[in-house]
């Protein structure tokens, strides 16, 4: 299926606004300003950490400047290994016209909240994996066993580097159908029902019993229990509309990762 260019380059250029903060109790001396800057929404907060480290250490004690750096909005810690706009969406800010506030540390990691990557191979090598998986649910990983380890490391190169054409010379491969057929066997998705992390995965398949393309009404009933009913989804803060084919929002708005990252909104039967 040809892709909407246009669909992924505006998916790609998606940004959220962020205003980083030092933790207080990290603080010699001066308190310093804020830290801003234009993220994008489908990368993740370790790839940025070098700048927002760069610009705070003179203000931080010594024995804290080279500790593991992790973040929180509200009190709440943020998972590294989670894309920015995921989180975003997740804790969805009241107001989307003024920067995210967050504060980033650098002593005090709450390991038993939080995954530590914090090295960029440790990441990459996430990113991999969910690659991987998310393969092996669309073709069985024939796609991704086939490719090379320079395939491997263009898509990386391409999302930290912001490089589309890149990214997407090789990610192509990996959003078709495998030959001859019309649809992937099961579509990567991860649900997020709330602002606690936690998310559902299982197996959506993206035609029906009788091979007709399913959408997003088909997925709200499956999804939906007798106590409470499925009406609707988010990602990348757009509102889905409820006849959007899952075949076409896993080609076209799936994270980098290969997954659709998927908020379901929910009322009580």
């Amino acid at each position: 299926m040809a892709h909407d260019r246009e669909v992924l380059r505006m998916i790609w250029e998606g940004q959220i606004g962020i205003c980083f903060q030092a933790d207080n109790e990290e603080i010699v001396g001066i308190r310093p300003e804020p830290f801003y800057l234009m993220v994008s929404r489908l990368s993740y907060l370790p790839l940025v950490t070098d700048k927002v480290r760069k610009y705070f250490t003179r203000y931080i004690a010594a024995e804290h400047q080279d500790g593991a750096a992790w973040f929180d909005y509200n009190g709440t810690p943020l998972r590294l290994h989670f894309p920015i706009g995921v989180l975003y969406d997740l804790l969805h800010p009241d107001d989307d016209s003024t920067p995210w506030c967050i504060t980033i540390h650098f002593s005090k990691f709450p390991e038993e909240t939080l995954v530590k990557l914090n090295t960029k191979e440790l990441l990459e090598s996430h990113y991999l994996s969910c690659l991987k998986e998310a393969d092996v649910l669309k073709h069985r990983g024939l796609v991704i066993s086939a490719m090379q380890k320079k395939d491997h490391n263009q898509l990386w190169l391409g999302l930290i580097n912001d490089k589309f054409d890149q990214f997407w010379a090789v990610n192509r491969r990996l959003m078709e159908p495998y030959s001859d057929q019309e649809s992937f066997k099961n579509i990567p998705v991860r649900f997020y029902y709330d602002d606690d992390f936690t998310y559902m995965q299982k197996l959506i398949t993206p035609l029906n019993e009788s091979g007709q393309k399913k959408n997003l009404a088909d997925l709200m009933i499956e999804l939906s229990t007798p106590v409470r009913k499925a009406v609707g989804f988010r990602t990348h803060g757009i509102e889905l509309h409820e006849e959007t084919q899952l075949q076409w929002m896993s080609e076209h708005l799936s994270y980098p990762d290969n997954f659709l990252h998927l908020s379901v909104d929910y009322k009580n039967v």
